[in-house]
């Protein structure tokens, strides 16, 4: 039987990235998955809990497990949101209470796209294929919170005829995002964007691939600002064949 798996789709997906969220259904089902889209969805709360809402904060991560509470996995093209429900959601709950009971049974099934497919199903190779070079930021709640820098990658060492460029500080430097921090500090948020622009153009990626929509929007916007040929996408997009070749628009 195919592995039931609920999609955790999450706000910047829902409203700005919809792409995203097609791929990464498409993406699991093509994985042999069965996939299922609570519409009662809304946000994890981290804009809340970032920002120092905890009591609005508290309400939503209710709502969050009320709607995923029956979900056998959970599965989320979001490293930054997955972390909020793994790492986070703890910290608004008394530990004696229900819902810090149910929040244990539930992060105990829930995973970021990229460890669903390497390290459940196994399958780091998805028969996905790019002709260009490939750049991979690594999101700071991803790889800080979750711990995961290996996943992307095994999936982007097997997309075939892709190169991996290297970004230089892809590891130690953020792209400026940060949610509120780009626009509580606008100037330094923008001084960290330019850092991580001028890796990626350094490296001549045709596109950077991330595994989270805010980092995206951030380097996408800073990408096109500059002119600069490089695009920025999700990482389901590319395994999926919607990122457009390089040169296609020249008809080659």
């Amino acid at each position: 039987m195919p592995r039931r798996v609920t999609l955790f789709v999450t706000c910047l997906a829902d409203q700005v990235m919809t792409e995203t969220a097609w791929a990464a259904a498409e993406l699991l089902e093509q994985l042999g998955c069965e996939v299922h889209v609570p519409l009662e969805q809304t946000c994890c709360g981290q804009p809340a809990f970032n920002t120092g809402y905890r009591t609005e904060a508290r309400e939503v991560a209710r709502h969050w497990l009320r709607v995923f509470k029956d979900a056998e996995t959970i599965v989320s093209p979001s490293g930054s949101c997955t972390s909020m429900v793994k790492v986070f959601f703890k910290e608004l709950f008394p530990p004696e209470s229900e819902e810090f009971k149910e929040l244990a049974r539930l992060t105990a099934r829930t995973f970021e796209l990229t460890q669903f497919i390497v390290r459940e199903l196994r399958r780091p190779d998805v028969g996905a294929r790019y002709p260009g070079k490939i750049a991979y930021h690594a999101s700071c709640h991803l790889l800080r919170e979750l711990g995961e820098r290996e996943t992307p990658r095994k999936l982007l060492e097997h997309v075939k005829g892709a190169t991996l460029v290297p970004l230089p500080g892809s590891e130690e430097t953020c792209c400026g995002f940060g949610g509120t921090f780009s626009v509580k500090m606008a100037d330094l948020s923008k001084a960290m964007l330019d850092e991580k622009l001028k890796a990626v153009e350094a490296g001549g990626a045709d596109c950077v691939i991330a595994c989270d929509a805010g980092c995206l929007l951030h380097i996408g916007g800073g990408l096109t600002r500059r002119g600069s040929h490089a695009k920025a996408f999700h990482i389901a997009e590319l395994l999926t064949g919607r990122v457009p070749h390089p040169n296609a628009e020249a008809g080659h």
